[in-house]
């Protein structure tokens, strides 16, 4: 077990680490556009997002992009998101905000809104992104620069992510790992791979790619709409990349431990298809890959002390070179086998409480597990 344990963490972290080394930085791209630059309708929705919201939106409405359309559709929101956005729409003409007061069935509410907007969209792309985005001014430009130049359909950009407890910043040092390693999201971009990718931070795609892979209708129940959006996009056979926007692209992910492990518990049960036997194995795995390797070199001897003690050596080398790619500390990965209990503690939570209640609750709508699970993609 310990030999096997060794393997598999070589194996899969200098994986990452090559995926890492071949993934672009958005800020590296050159701003240049061509004479008639495509029309871009950015499409954002947002339901109780009164705290984030108007930084966010006036960092988009920035952009030195010079063809662009904001729609921005107010989900069902109770908080002050209303009032703020009435008043963004005031100050700047090309603001046009929708608010949305009922849900049809077989709808999530985020989904809906994504979908609302593009159907009202002009553009010739569409980028969804969230309501609460930071982006340097020249984010759009870079990204359609690039997307035009790679001849792509589809360009994902990972932000850079930014919490405001050192908890939660341990946290995104293990995400990133197990993110990379289930995702591999560097092979997207490879026509001949079945990988796929999408970040709900800033998808940029074009209209005819998204209409021609189903749009939003046929992902309208699924928590993980980004990702499978991708998914949908490279099984019609669209191009697509993801490039990272550290130094452009900014997200404060969660504001709370609690926030945090609520949020996930919406998407872990659904990325592995509601799944108990996977999601009962994956946690297990986790466990033994990544935490009992720590406990195994104070109760072994010998030989598999040698094994355990290598991996966890080539792990915490690994992780911290990851980090640096991730906009991190390498420090954080000291931290790791930690953040890993706390990341199969969330996902065995998400399954038992889906399971439990039969479906699942997010911003204050419950979805049944039924429609949940019918909705694969």
């Amino acid at each position: 077990m310990a030999a096997v344990t060794l393997g598999v963490v070589v194996v899969c972290g200098l994986d990452i680490a090559r995926g890492n080394r071949s993934t672009t930085y958005l800020k590296d791209v050159p701003c240049h556009l061509g004479v008639h630059p495509p029309r871009v309708s950015v499409i954002i929705p947002a339901r109780n997002e009164a705290k984030k919201i108007r930084g966010a939106l006036q960092s988009v409405l920035k952009q030195n992009y010079p063809n662009l359309e904001f729609i921005v559709l107010n989900d069902r929101s109770t908080d002050e998101t209303g009032v703020i956005l009435a008043e963004l729409a005031a100050e700047d003409a090309r603001l046009c905000v929708e608010n949305i007061t009922e849900l049809p069935s077989g709808w999530l509410g985020k989904t809906y809104a994504l979908y609302r907007g593009a159907e009202r969209a002009a553009g010739q792309l569409l980028l969804f992104t969230d309501a609460d985005i930071v982006m340097d001014p020249s984010t759009l430009a870079r990204a359609v620069n690039y997307l035009q130049a790679s001849h792509l359909d589809h360009l994902a950009v990972m932000p850079a992510v930014r919490m405001p407890s050192l908890v939660l910043r341990l946290f995104c040092s293990a995400f990133g790992i197990f993110f990379s390693a289930y995702i591999r999201q560097w092979k997207a971009k490879d026509p001949r791979s079945s990988s796929f990718v999408g970040v709900g931070a800033f998808n940029l795609v074009t209209t005819k790619a998204y209409g021609a892979s189903g749009t939003h209708r046929a992902i309208a129940m699924r928590p993980d709409d980004d990702i499978k959006l991708g998914k949908l996009l490279k099984k019609a056979g669209y191009r697509q990349e993801l490039v990272f926007g550290m130094g452009l692209l900014t997200v404060e992910w969660y504001s709370s431990l609690r926030e945090l492990i609520d949020g996930l518990m919406k998407n872990t049960f659904a990325g592995l298809e509601y799944s108990v036997l996977l999601s009962v194995g994956g946690g297990v795995s986790v466990l033994l890959l990544n935490v009992w390797p720590f406990m195994a070199i104070f109760v072994t001897t010998g030989l598999t002390w040698i094994l355990y003690f290598l991996a966890v050596v080539v792990m915490l080398l690994l992780i911290s070179d990851a980090n640096r790619f991730y906009d991190l500390p390498r420090s954080y990965a000291l931290a790791h086998p930690l953040s890993a209990v706390l990341f199969v503690y969330i996902l065995w939570k998400s399954m038992l409480l889906t399971l439990w209640t039969g479906g699942i609750s997010w911003r204050g709508t419950h979805y049944p597990l039924a429609m949940l699970k019918a909705n694969r993609v």
